[in-house]
């Protein structure tokens, strides 16, 4: 397994000077720092998806007449998401950019007939109120939202709102989101059964930081550090709210998972794809096992002492030092808002 991530490693370092032999040293530098760290990243989840493998598994519960919103899940990961919260008998709402997608999955999927789509793009603030706005007629009471949707890497894109697209699909729509749906998932949590909001992040975050004075990163722009970033500040974003809601008493606990490395289509077009698609097959997870530890932190009961937890492989994951400290995340909650238009005093409190 480490010759494979070391040959990739050389291999990367070597295509990435020849594509990029243009731009200045210090970005080739810093591009190829970045890289490494992702395949550092990898190899670390790697080998924590294969020594946790035995602790990966999770006993569906009867959660009938209960509601699940979940942001994607007709592709990867999300689909298998679904699929186990269908079977634990859940009324499921997804919202997706094409909702006629559902239509084939509800007819596979056992008690599908309670399966709905909406739709939803993340990369709009505008489409994700509207999304709220619809959930919310026909769902007031709410009992768990999975914020699964993302993207990993591409070219630097603006969105209709101003915002680096890794940053607003993965973070910022999904911030956005749980404001709206918050007061929705207090009204169904209760002590002894919370509601809860399941961030999916990634190992990813390890490398990454907050680059407060730049959040979208119009200085410089590295697809490989925006990505890190998002998926860091979905970490932190759960541990904030977790301990928003506990100050207040709320019935409602938040938790991100990293649900392994995973063949999904998001590597499509990466440098390990395009050299090794073989190794995906045989060494990373399916999206099946991939939704296990996600449905883990929809379900398991002994989480319910553990807010703002950071779950790989059904249990407490290692995470990086900057995602703790509780400034860094406090900062992060208040620039957030403040970029969706939200006063921090009403987060979770207003739908605005």
């Amino acid at each position: 397994m480490s010759l494979i991530i070391a040959s990739v490693a050389v291999a990367a370092a070597a295509l990435h000077w020849y594509l990029n032999r243009h731009k200045p040293i210090k970005h080739i530098l810093k591009e190829l720092k970045h890289d490494l760290d992702t395949q550092g990243a990898g190899l670390g989840g790697l080998i924590d998806d294969w020594w946790n493998k035995g602790r990966n598994n999770i006993q569906l519960p009867d959660a009938s007449r209960r509601i699940a919103i979940v942001t994607g899940g007709a592709r990867g990961i999300g689909t298998e998401v679904v699929r186990g919260l269908l079977k634990a008998n859940m009324t499921v709402v997804i919202g997706i950019r094409r909702p006629k997608l559902a239509e084939q999955m509800a007819k596979n999927f056992e008690n599908g007939g309670n399966l709905q789509a909406v739709e939803l793009d993340l990369q709009s603030l505008k489409s994700v109120k509207s999304f709220a706005e619809n959930i919310l007629k026909k769902y007031p009471v709410i009992h768990l939202l999975v914020n699964n949707a993302g993207i990993m890497f591409g070219d630097y894109k603006l969105t209709e709102d101003g915002f680096e697209s890794q940053l607003a699909v993965n973070h910022l729509g999904h911030f956005y989101l749980t404001h709206l749906l918050l007061p929705a998932l207090k009204s169904g949590g209760s002590i002894g059964e919370f509601s809860r909001v399941v961030n999916v992040t990634s190992c990813a975050h390890h490398p990454g930081t907050i680059y407060f004075d730049d959040i979208n990163m119009k200085k410089y722009y590295d697809s490989a550090s925006a990505y890190f970033q998002s998926k860091l500040a979905q970490l932190m974003s759960a541990r904030y709210i977790n301990k928003l809601m506990e100050e207040e008493n709320s019935p409602v606990r938040c938790y991100s998972v990293h649900p392994g490395i995973v063949n999904t289509d998001l590597f499509n077009g990466t440098m390990f794809q395009r050299l090794f698609p073989w190794a995906m097959n045989m060494f990373f997870k399916t999206p099946e096992k991939g939704a296990v530890s996600i449905l883990y932190g929809c379900f398991e009961k002994s989480l319910d002492k553990q807010g703002g937890l950071y779950i790989s492989n059904c249990r407490e994951g290692i995470s990086n030092s900057f995602s703790k400290k509780v400034d860094n995340q406090r900062r992060l909650h208040e620039l957030s808002c403040k970029l969706i238009g939200v006063d921090v005093v009403k987060y979770g409190k207003d739908f605005s």
